[in-house]
């Protein structure tokens, strides 16, 4: 008989209320949950982001105005106001506030007076969601005036004209490549506007308006207001006088010379390194810079079009804001052949006595050096052969100093490296030959100036080691710092980099280019009453496509027995009469160098010079420093 089955158990379930208790303290604890979170949250907010919430609360009811800080001021060594700055307005538009039934004739109106497009600037108009946009950066006052009466006459509300401030230069285009410009955000762009830029750049200030939640500015509104800080100024080593004078002889040699790739003309003190003044020729009116002022440029330019013209504007902008002074290489032909002689002297390598002998031509590695003009000066002293700029000597004299030395005096003139003025755009390296790379050829023609290329810049402050007492000085053109009150913050110091030769060497090389203006290539430069020493140089474009590209240039120092100024110009193709440095420049420079010294009060000295001593320089060449190489 089968066994019965068991009766199966009740399930056993909670009670009613102890269900109720546990789903309440579920609830309980979960709303305890989500209140700590919450607490915490709040918590948060409240210590931790409270002043990113205040400045989203303050973004949508304030609206705030930048009100531009003027720049520093410039000024030249002697008080002249060369950069400062202007009153202008910038126009602006909330569209959102411009009533609606008057777009078409605020567009039509505002273009006609702004010169601007009217259908362009109706769709910004017609941009409601929009609470700003830009008109016109900084224009002058008549134009405000004019957008005021039209918006008053016609019941335009939401175009606002706020007062700006823009760069002025009171000179023009004196010392324009020294100076610079600046751009439409008031920045610098080149020169010492570049350079100093952080310097000369202020404080801008602020003024913050009520406004509702729409963007519209509340009718009982207020305004706080930051006042603007104005940058700190410059007081310059440029000495405004000396700097008229540089541009005025260059300005006239460009153009009776017809130099056709400018003219660099560099003042010096010889003792400090101070920039006295500094000129590339033709200039540009840093007021307006994108317009070309050289003539001949301007004309090639307009006689393009399209993309062809859009290029060559570029690049005629690009050549005259260049300071060639600073930013370019040239070869320095026989002027280098005061360092060449400095350093031989300095090492031992010759004597003021030494004699050298000139022929025909003399060969070097299988290859022939002329001198210029094919002279032959014969047996001379190095004194006679500095006078008559004579190649053949100059070899000579470099085969006895050697390229190890030679090449060490080139970098102790600071020929390798930047000279470190104060402004910008200058070459990190000039083009030379290290010892390891020069053989007899490459030796022999950098003696007398060729097949390396340095800056003017360089080249002037190496001839001011020369003459001084053979120390190499930093040139520089800020002397001061100052406050926006006038008061000087920093002065700036002169630098000296290091001693190149030996005092005795320099009262050498002195005597040695006196010679050179009384009775050699130099005597130009003659000024009545004044000591003056020199060198001139005429040195062939080796990278030029015109194998008749010269560049003319004279050295000049003044007075040549206590040497305070020193003047370098030179003129970058010209095309005249002649291409020698003796003939073309170096009566600029003892134009300079004349007005200086009496502006300066150095007195003159009565100079007695014989009959035959004139005669003498009647009958020397007018120049024997241009390069006839192999």
């Amino acid at each position: 008989m089968p066994k019965p089955e068991p009766t199966p158990r009740p399930l056993r379930t909670l009670p009613e209320r102890a269900f109720r208790a546990r789903a309440r303290l579920v609830a309980v604890l979960m709303c305890c949950i989500c209140f700590a979170g919450l607490a915490a949250r709040l918590l948060y907010l409240q210590l931790f982001s409270g002043g990113w919430y205040t400045d989203r609360a303050l973004g949508q009811q304030l609206r705030d105005t930048v009100v531009p800080a003027d720049r520093g001021r410039i000024y030249s060594a002697d008080g002249v106001l060369l950069a400062a700055n202007s009153s202008c307005w910038t126009l602006r538009a909330s569209p959102r506030e411009m009533p609606a039934d008057k777009l078409e004739l605020a567009a039509r109106g505002l273009a006609k007076i702004l010169e601007l497009d009217e259908a362009k600037l109706l769709e910004k108009f017609s941009d409601r969601a929009s609470n700003d946009c830009l008109l016109r950066y900084r224009v002058e006052r008549d134009t405000a005036d004019a957008v005021r009466d039209f918006c008053e006459a016609n019941g335009i509300t939401g175009i606002r004209i706020n007062q700006d401030s823009k760069r002025w230069y009171p000179q023009g285009e004196f010392l324009a490549s020294v100076l610079g410009f600046t751009n439409v955000d008031n920045a610098g762009v080149s020169g010492l506007e570049l350079k100093y830029n952080d310097v000369l750049t202020g404080d801008n200030g602020v003024v913050l308006t009520a406004v509702n939640a729409w963007g519209y500015t509340l009718e009982q509104s207020y305004e706080t207001e930051k006042v603007p800080l104005e940058g700190s100024g410059l007081r310059l080593t440029i000495d405004a006088n000396i700097q008229h004078y540089l541009e005025n002889a260059l300005d006239y040699a460009v153009k009776e010379h017809h130099v056709s790739a400018r003219a660099v003309g560099i003042v010096m003190d010889v003792n400090t390194g101070a920039v006295l003044a500094m000129s590339t020729t033709p200039a540009y009116d840093p007021n307006e810079p994108r317009v070309i002022y050289d003539s001949a440029a301007r004309s090639a330019v307009d006689a393009l079009t399209g993309d062809a013209r859009a290029a060559a504007l570029q690049l005629a902008q690009q050549t005259q804001w260049r300071n060639k002074a600073v930013s370019d290489l040239y070869e320095p032909g026989s002027v280098f052949k005061l360092i060449t002689c400095a350093a031989a002297l300095d090492t031992g390598a010759v004597s003021k006595h030494s004699t050298f002998y000139c022929g025909e031509s003399i060969s070097v590695a299988g290859t022939r050096f002329h001198c210029a003009n094919r002279k032959r000066h014969g047996s001379q002293t190095v004194t006679q052969a500095l006078e008559n700029s004579c190649n053949q000597s100059f070899i000579q004299i470099g085969a006895r100093l050697g390229k190890e030395a030679f090449c060490d005096y080139f970098a102790a003139f600071g020929l390798r490296e930047p000279t470190g003025i104060d402004l910008p755009a200058e070459p990190k390296k000039s083009l030379y030959y290290t010892a390891d790379r020069m053989g007899p050829v490459e030796l022999a023609s950098c003696s007398f100036g060729q097949s390396s290329k340095i800056s003017y810049l360089e080249m002037a402050a190496a001839v001011c080691a020369v003459v001084n007492g053979g120390r190499l000085m930093q040139p520089y053109l800020v002397s001061d710092i100052l406050n926006p009150d006038g008061t000087t913050l920093q002065h700036i110091d002169p630098v000296c980099k290091r001693q190149v030769i030996k005092a005795e060497t320099s009262a050498t090389m002195r005597e040695m280019m006196e010679a050179v203006v009384l009775y050699g290539g130099g005597r130009n430069a003659q000024i009545a009453g004044y000591r003056v020493g020199g060198k001139s140089g005429t040195s062939q474009k080796l990278d030029s496509a015109d194998e008749k590209a010269r560049i003319a240039s004279f050295v000049a120092v003044a007075p040549i027995d206590d040497p305070q100024f020193l003047c370098l110009v030179c003129l970058d193709e010209p095309h005249s009469w002649t291409t020698a440095g003796g003939s073309l420049s170096a009566p600029v420079c003892a134009e300079v160098l004349e007005q200086t010294l009496v502006y300066k009060g150095i007195p003159r000295a009565a100079m007695e010079e014989s009959a035959d001593s004139a005669q003498t320089l009647a009958d020397l060449p007018a120049d024997g420093d241009s390069f006839d190489g192999v």
